[in-house]
């Protein structure tokens, strides 16, 4: 007589390079290479730019960036290519989602924010709330 036995299905756990770590934030390639075009007129060359969020503004917070020399002990550091961005804790409760942009156009020049955090912008655009 026969017997036949009952495997548990096989469960397939993706090897540990198969992961991807995405970054909270993200840098378009224009905001990559214009931090890294300021920041090479610096002396001394900084090791990173800090994105934050600080209180202030008309609608309560403002974006905040920074060249720093290093990350502070509680910062988390990520990498865009040769760029070193660090955000503190708080900041990245903000931030998570957000695409940061550099934008020319003939009125005015520099970074965008869009953040899908925010509630509500002022009307210049330089502050938000959440």
């Amino acid at each position: 007589m026969a017997t036949s036995t009952v495997q548990a299905p096989a469960t397939v756990v993706p090897a540990p390079d198969t992961f991807k770590s995405v970054p909270p934030l993200t840098l378009s390639d224009s905001a990559i290479e214009k931090v890294r075009e300021i920041m090479a007129t610096q002396d001394p060359l900084p090791a990173g730019l800090r994105i934050g969020v600080v209180g202030g503004g008309c609608s309560g917070f403002q974006y905040s960036m920074s060249f720093e020399n290093q990350p502070g002990m509680m910062d988390k550091v990520f990498t865009y290519g040769a760029l070193k961005v660090f955000v503190d804790a708080t900041s990245l409760m903000y931030l998570n989602g957000c695409v940061v942009d550099y934008v020319e156009t003939l009125e005015a020049a520099g970074f965008k924010f869009e953040n899908p955090n925010t509630k509500s912008t002022c009307g210049c655009g330089s502050s938000f709330s959440v």
